[in-house]
């Protein structure tokens, strides 16, 4: 019954899931009732199926019935020998999802709860309760005697059981084995010499009588057993009948369902089925087709990223490369004819970047060895372009690098090729015999030489403007990839979103018809194939309609867009931006090799010192264009570079040191050679001070004389004021508007040239001192003494001097930096020092006169004649005195002398007239006295600018106490 129970008939049927149906089946035959076969019965006989040939639920067998099964369901699933029962028995034939695949419930059986079954339960409920009281209280008298019938003959079998041996029961029984055989036979009973006596008979007949009555215990126990069960036996003979009825009419009616089913598979479902095998088998092939296509196209990948490199197509060839790698990883994975494909795509990438950097290198070598003044600035900028994108879409950052070790190059390159252009254009150098760059230069005149400088400085500039335009295109392509960046950032954000409708099933066709034009395309740029995939699309979506074709061509730009990006490979934003900066840090780069290849030039020329005994003319023209070039560069290029500021600065300072001997020298011959005499004064002077009224600090052009030339004057006039000066002060005033004409050529100078010209100004005052107040010039120039003359003329002078040194100072000021201003502190010492050397002179002068009057006021005496000769003495002096400097110093100095002059003769008289002890008192004394007074009064005031004079004479009497 397990058999039965756990084994169903399984129709027969092929692989496919198309299940067969017999046309005719046979009509149902009735078998006869056999009786119940062995546990396992042999194997039935019938057409055989090979292990493909799957059940039928539609197909009738020869005959199959429940007695063909070989082994019952659930003593194959308990089976201990095998370890994983539960799903080797399933899923060997019938794939690895039987096991695991749930049963969908039928939609024709209704789901059972046990709400169904509650009415049921209600009624039966009160008749169990009272069967099953019933039951307890009153036993059946039946099945009481049953019961005790039962007991005692169970007794009686068990007590005949025991005179049976237990080696009989146990289960491991067997005569097999020698111990059991010798147990149950003890044949040490019988004569073991091998005859027969009548002992060994009578024992033989004992144990057979023996065992043949424990086996009639056993067969009566048997019996009685099977008595017992009579009716259980009975009952199951007649209920295998009824079941043999049953299952015949089970047996028909399943075969009447067989054949509506075969008809209703005949009629319904083959024909739609072979309509859906038919259209997957067509998809099938489609997609094998696009599939061998697709193959077709990446072994055609290596010969066309050939021909690609072999015009220079980087771009287009890395991107194929990785479109085929993509497409090898995605759809061919696992080709066994690509196994190698991968590797070789690798080999080619890496092969293609150092393609690329050697193309770099030679299109930077040729670029900037290329003759500066050919046009265009940039050359071959597509294939700039190219090379950039494609260097960046390798994360090869380091091609700046390449291109900076070329331009330090091609820089060294441009001096030694404009040395040797100059150099054939004079003869008087010979190149077999001067064979070095800086002994050629060396040999040069100023003017050739700087025109060599001139030159080089205009091949440099265009050498900046070429790199400058250059790394301008490569700056363009990183912005471009940076904003391509960024715009697919957004793009990946914005599509992040749910999408608002499914794409269509056409449209990935269409997706990889454009991925297979882009790979199969034979041509030369990948443009082409993108537009070849477009038409392609085009046609195919005019075909289709315009709805299909708008979702095409959407998809179109969006794959080109992600063929054209390489999001993947390219550099992220910071790196970019990282680039962008070392572009900018490359054209400073080139501007200061440009600057340190010219302070080259610039040292190799001054390394004999001829730089240094250059005249200021030429070292001025060398400065503005230095100046120029590096005034140039800076606008171009954008960095102040300072090499060759600074070696314009040392040289600068060597000739501000040799400018500043020279005139320092020069000052001290001529103040050495001053006879300390007025001088006149040339009318090219008194322009140049005219200029300096104007505000022009700077040394006039000099005038070709003529005819019309102005006399010379006597006095220098300076803001309406006459100074009287000697020839070296106009010579001072030339040289010091030579230190401010210098300033103004090389403002990098000012405060050394501001320190020198603060030396000069103090040497020229502490000579003038030694010269004059010191006497030095009695020795020097052979003055027989230093007259008051002389004394005033140098005080003029120094006030000149004084005058000019706010305007000098002034000058400077707007030449310095703010940091700066403290070297100005030098003109505020200078000025003091002027100032106490001015203050010096006239007290020298006053001491003059104050020695005159104590030498002869000490013979006074008052006596007649009036007035005095002694009064007459000094009035003739002082007349000599104003004589001597009133053409010299202006009025108020004039005057402001004269009263310190008169305050020392009324100090002198006092004193006298307190020695002779004359007092006023009206006497005779008195009055002779008061009339040599009034006599020196007269005279004085009557002396130039002296009538407003207030001498004060009535201090020259004691007062009284």
């Amino acid at each position: 019954m397990a058999s039965g129970h756990g084994s169903s008939p399984l129709p027969r049927g092929g692989r496919d899931g198309i299940y067969h149906k017999e046309r005719d089946p046979p009509p149902p035959r009735c078998r006869t009732i056999c009786s119940l076969p062995d546990v396992c019965p042999k194997e039935p006989t019938g057409e055989g199926r090979g292990l493909c040939d799957g059940p039928s639920v539609v197909a009738e067998h020869d005959r199959w019935t429940v007695y063909s099964s070989k082994v019952n369901l659930p003593a194959a699933l308990n089976d201990p020998r095998l370890a994983k029962r539960e799903s080797d028995f399933f899923t060997k034939t019938w794939g690895l999802d039987f096991a695991e695949t749930e049963v969908m419930p039928s939609f024709y059986l209704p789901n059972i709860t046990r709400e169904h079954f509650g009415p049921y339960l209600q009624e039966m409920a009160q008749r169990e309760r009272i069967h099953e009281r019933c039951k307890t209280i009153c036993p059946n008298k039946d099945d009481v005697d049953a019961v005790s019938s039962i007991t005692t003959n169970h007794d009686k079998s068990r007590a005949e059981l025991e005179q049976v041996p237990k080696i009989f029961m146990k289960p491991d029984f067997a005569l097999e084995d020698p111990a059991t055989f010798n147990a149950v036979l003890p044949w040490s009973h019988f004569n073991s010499a091998g005859g027969k006596s009548s002992r060994d008979v009578a024992s033989s007949k004992l144990l057979q009588e023996k065992l043949s009555h424990y086996l009639d215990v056993v067969e009566v126990s048997i019996a009685r057993q099977i008595s017992l069960r009579s009716e259980a036996f009975f009952h199951a003979m007649s209920s295998q009948h009824e079941l043999q009825d049953r299952l015949e009419e089970t047996q028909r009616a399943v075969a009447v369902l067989r054949g509506r089913t075969a008809a209703i598979d005949r009629v319904m479902c083959q024909g739609p089925l072979r309509a859906v095998r038919t259209a997957l088998t067509r998809n099938n092939c489609v997609k094998l087709h696009n599939k061998l296509k697709l193959m077709a196209a990446v072994h055609q990948t290596q010969p066309t990223v050939q021909l690609l490199l072999s015009t220079s197509e980087f771009v287009g060839a890395l991107e194929l490369i990785s479109t085929t790698k993509e497409v090898l990883q995605q759809e061919l994975q696992g080709i066994h004819s690509f196994r190698h494909l991968g590797s070789q795509l690798c080999e080619l990438e890496k092969l293609i970047d150092k393609m690329m950097v050697e193309d770099f290198s030679m299109y930077a070598r040729s670029d900037l060895n290329r003759s500066l003044k050919d046009e265009p600035l940039v050359l071959e900028k597509e294939r700039l372009e190219s090379l950039v994108f494609g260097l960046l879409r390798q994360r090869k950052l380091d091609f700046l690098d390449i291109y900076s070790e070329e331009m330090i190059l091609a820089a060294k390159a441009i001096v030694s090729q404009c040395v040797a252009e100059n150099v054939l254009l004079i003869e008087d150098i010979d190149t077999e015999v001067v064979t070095k760059l800086a002994d050629q230069m060396r040999l040069m005149t100023f003017p050739q030489w700087f025109e060599l400088l001139k030159t080089v400085f205009e091949s440099f500039l265009l050498f900046l403007q070429k790199i400058k335009a250059t790394l301008s295109v490569i700056k363009n392509v990183v912005l471009e990839v940076l904003a391509s960046n960024q715009r697919n950032r957004l793009l990946e954000e914005a599509g992040s979103a749910p999408p608002v409708q499914e794409a269509p099933d056409g449209l990935s066709l269409l997706q990889g018809e454009a991925e297979l034009a882009y790979l199969t395309h034979e041509g030369l740029f990948i443009s082409d194939a993108l537009n070849e995939a477009s038409r392609i699309q085009q046609s195919r979506a005019e075909a289709d309609g315009s709805e299909s074709a708008s979702g095409a061509t959407e998809s179109f730009v969006s794959r080109e867009q992600s063929f054209m990006s390489g999001d993947n490979m390219m550099p992220s934003d910071l790196e970019l931006n990282r680039v962008i900066n070392n572009i900018q840090e490359l054209l400073h780069t080139a501007s200061d090799v440009s600057h340190d290849r010219c302070v080259k030039v610039l040292t190799a020329r001054a390394k004999d010192g001829s730089l240094e005994r250059l005249s200021s003319a030429e070292f001025v023209c060398l400065s503005r264009a230095v100046e120029g070039f590096v005034r140039d560069t800076e606008e171009l290029c954008g960095r102040r570079s300072v090499s060759l500021r600074g070696a314009l600065q040392s040289q600068a300072n060597r000739f501000v040191h040799r400018f500043h001997e020279e005139r320092k020298t020069k000052l001290s011959l001529l103040l050495d050679n001053e006879r300390w005499k007025q001088a006149e004064v040339p009318s090219e002077f008194q322009d140049l001070v005219n200029s300096i009224a104007d505000g022009r600090i700077t040394l006039p052009e000099r005038k070709i004389p003529g005819p019309e030339d102005r006399k010379p004057t006597e006095f220098l006039l300076v803001n309406g004021q006459k100074y009287a000066v000697i020839g070296t002060v106009l010579l001072l005033i030339r040289i010091f508007l030579e230190y401010c004409q210098c300033v103004n050529d090389i403002p990098s100078i000012a405060t050394d040239m501001l320190t020198r010209l603060s030396d000069l100004l103090k040497h020229f005052n502490s000579r003038s001192c030694q010269l004059v107040l010191g006497a030095g010039a009695l020795q020097v120039v052979g003055l027989k003494t230093i007259t008051t003359k002389n004394l005033a003329l140098a005080s003029r002078c120094l006030q000149l001097v004084v005058h000019y040194i706010p305007i000098i100072r002034a000058h400077f000021e707007t030449k310095l930096q703010p940091k700066q201003f403290s070297v100005l502190r030098h003109f505020d010492h200078i000025t003091k020092d002027y100032n106490d050397h001015i203050a010096e002179i006239s007290a020298k002068l006053v001491a003059i006169m104050d020695s005159l009057f104590e030498k002869v006021l000490s013979k006074y005496e008052v006596k007649a004649p009036m007035p005095s000769a002694c009064f007459r003495n000094v009035c003739k002096q002082m007349a000599k005195m104003h004589e001597a400097i009133s053409e010299l110093l202006p009025e108020e100095q004039t005057q402001m002398l004269f009263l310190r002059i008169n305050a020392s003769f009324k100090l002198h008289l006092k004193r006298q007239l307190a020695r002779l002890g004359v007092v006023n008192d009206g006497g005779p004394q008195n009055g002779l006295v008061v009339v040599d007074v009034a006599f020196y009064t007269e005279n004085v005031q009557a002396l130039k600018s002296l009538d407003q004079l207030d001498l004060n004479m009535v201090e020259i009497w004691e007062q009284k106490r």
